[in-house]
């Protein structure tokens, strides 16, 4: 057998004509060990995506990483089971990481807005959001996998198919995941995410005429996503950036000196106007202006889905339904327990209030399959690591948020409740774009897709308690404001920003109609909204070292000598990022669950170490130490 796919695996034949790459035998890649393995995979993809992605807004997809270490793992202790088990391990991995993708862009706002969630009830939300997601999807199945094969081209889909059948490489790309994953560790080890004994934030901060402040946390996770996600991405963000810290804060603080005295911050009656500091004017102005934005974007992005929606809806009731007898049972089983969970946690959030369990249930169901199915669709165009989650999310927000103020449901625990409806929402949404991009896969390698749909359904009800238990266990360090913000929870604190204005009517509309204008002049200019947006909203921090990340892609791209040696370098680059975002996100949350518990106690560093020239010497090594291994890969692979 030809270690590479057919061409027919990318289009040119109908696909129910398609001949997959395991024709023969069993299509079974299952046994007890295997969904061992991938429970414990789904676990560790769940807890590092819910740490990075709520301290950097952006997510990366498990596929690819997922399909590498699974090699590794079928190797040892399940090599019988050869592609197909690998398949399995990377649809879990998926699992685990897209419904933590997608539950770390809302439930954290239970919290920001004042209130508590419990495990029971986030659980319920989100494995109701699981079953509904997967059922849905797996009804359009046939539709959007077999009739539109070709059509519909799932990149990443493809991507991770190439790496599975390729596997037998997996050791090169193993080995630059341990080196990422030894230097993530590293470096978090000794900085403020576990024993914070040395600095790692370049600071500047400026308090005089002109306000502004550049910031750089060396952190090897966020280094990692730059790398991954690449120059335009990252340059799109710290644009944002620039334009909130250099250009948007210097003018608040310009005009706020001209204030009178007596007139105080809007939502802090402590600070005078005309004696902000940079922090006030960021936490008090500039995030509500970022917040507008990203709603803008949202909607804008929403209403452009309006054509996608109305022919997804057509050609799906119009497609043939599956033929698979096996599978009919299955698939209606899972959906049902979807629709009962869902009403279920409906109820259950509700606490008492009948009406708006029914009303806010059926709406959340109908919105979500509706979204489903365009999640579905979108990821088999430009994959799951571009998937618009967060605008679909904002517009079913602002959908039931419009009912329950309609209804007279304003107050606090009427809040929560929306957010725990939009937790189930947003997981459905994302568990159906990691469920289709695993399905693809399986029918491009020649698994059986009944067995995928299982296996996927457990990861994904592993991550939903896995995340829970991360977003209660860093409860403390979520809700910090000011100079002791660790996670900027971007989209989170958006949906508690816009949930909880509307509800009270305090929301500062100026300065959201300001940034909602601002994001449609970015959508005239024909760039990426949300993508800006973000970058505005997250700290400069953060989409700094991001850009470094990217500009060391760039350094790699443009001193290799031929178009193979660059491919080779970059795939390396890829996996040791991947293992710098693995060991970074794994490492500070053990460290931070420590900090939270007790179990490490001190009193940060001192000197030299808590100096921005610490902060430098950090930057300086972990650079070296990232670039170094990816440069010598040249000479053992590009001949």
């Amino acid at each position: 057998m030809d270690n590479k796919l057919s061409k027919n695996a990318y289009g040119g034949i109908a696909g129910k004509d398609y001949v997959p790459y395991i024709s023969n035998g069993s299509k079974s890649g299952g046994n007890t060990v295997v969904l061992i393995i991938g429970i414990i995979m789904a676990a560790l993809f769940a807890a590092s995506t819910a740490y990075s992605g709520m301290k950097s807004g952006l997510t990366v997809a498990a596929g690819i990483p997922g399909s590498i270490i699974g090699s590794a793992f079928i190797a040892i202790f399940a090599k019988q089971k050869g592609i197909l088990g690998k398949n399995l391990l990377q649809g879990m991995s998926s699992g685990g990481e897209s419904i933590a993708s997608g539950m770390i862009y809302v439930l954290p706002a239970v919290l920001l807005i004042g209130s508590k969630v419990s495990f029971l009830e986030g659980f319920i939300v989100g494995a109701g959001g699981v079953l509904f997601g997967i059922g849905i999807a797996t009804l359009v199945y046939n539709y959007l996998i077999v009739e539109e094969h070709g059509k519909l081209m799932y990149p990443e889909s493809m991507a991770i198919s190439e790496t599975l059948v390729a596997s037998e490489g997996a050791g090169e790309s193993i080995k630059y995941m341990g080196i990422g994953f030894s230097i993530g560790g590293i470096i978090t080890f000794i900085t403020n995410s576990f024993l914070n004994v040395a600095n790692n934030v370049i600071s500047y901060v400026n308090e005089s005429f002109y306000k502004w402040r550049f910031e750089v946390e060396v952190n090897p996770l966020l280094l990692g996503i730059g790398f991954i996600v690449g120059l335009d991405v990252s340059l799109t963000m710290f644009a944002g950036s620039i334009l909130a810290n250099f250009g948007i804060m210097p003018l608040i603080g310009y005009f706020a000196a001209l204030g009178q005295n007596g007139t105080n911050v809007w939502n802090n009656p402590d600070v005078a106007i005309n004696a902000m500091q940079v922090k006030h004017i960021a936490g008090s102005y500039v995030k509500y202006i970022g917040a507008g934005m990203m709603l803008s974007g949202g909607l804008i992005g929403a209403i452009r889905l309006i054509p996608t929606i109305i022919s997804s809806i057509k050609e799906t009731l119009n497609a043939k339904s599956s033929n698979s007898k096996g599978s009919l049972s299955a698939e209606n089983l899972i959906l049902l327990g979807g629709i009962v969970i869902g009403f279920i946690g409906g109820f259950m959030v509700s606490r008492g209030n009948i009406l708006m369990a029914i009303i806010a249930s059926i709406l959340s169901l109908f919105l979500a399959l509706l979204f489903v199915i365009v999640s579905g669709r979108l990821t088999g165009t430009i994959g799951t690591s571009n998937l618009p989650v967060s605008g679909m999310t904002i517009a079913c927000i602002v959908v039931v948020t419009s009912l329950f103020v309609a209804m007279g449901w304003k107050n606090l625990q009427c809040n929560r409740s929306l957010l725990l409806f939009g937790t189930f929402m947003i997981v459905a949404i994302s568990a159906a774009g990691g469920y289709c991009q695993s399905q693809k896969v399986t029918f491009i390698i020649g698994g059986d897709k009944n067995e995928m749909q299982k296996y996927f359904a457990a990861a994904g009800v592993v991550g939903v308690a896995v995340v829970i238990g991360v977003i209660l266990l860093l409860s403390s360090k979520l809700v910090m404001t000011g100079d002791n913000v660790q996670f900027a929870l971007p989209q989170a604190n958006l949906m508690s920003t816009l949930t909880a204005g509307i509800m009270s009517g305090e929301l500062p509309w100026a300065m959201i109609i300001v940034g909602a204008v601002m994001g449609v002049v970015l959508f005239l200019l024909d760039l990426p909204i949300m993508t800006v947006a973000i970058g505005f909203y997250l700290p400069i921090a953060t989409t700094s070292i991001i850009l470094i990340g990217a500009l060391l892609r760039v350094f790699v791209e443009k001193f290799s000598k031929s178009e193979k040696e660059k491919e080779v370098r970059i795939s390396n680059g890829i996996s040791l990022s991947s293992g710098l975002v693995a060991g970074g996100s794994i490492i500070g949350l053990i460290g931070i669950i420590f900090q939270v518990t007790g179990l490490i106690k001190g009193n940060g560093p001192s000197g030299f170490s808590a100096s921005n020239g610490m902060a430098f010497v950090i930057l300086i090594v972990l650079i070296i130490a990232s670039i170094v291994p990816i440069l010598k890969s040249k000479v053992k692979n590009a001949e």
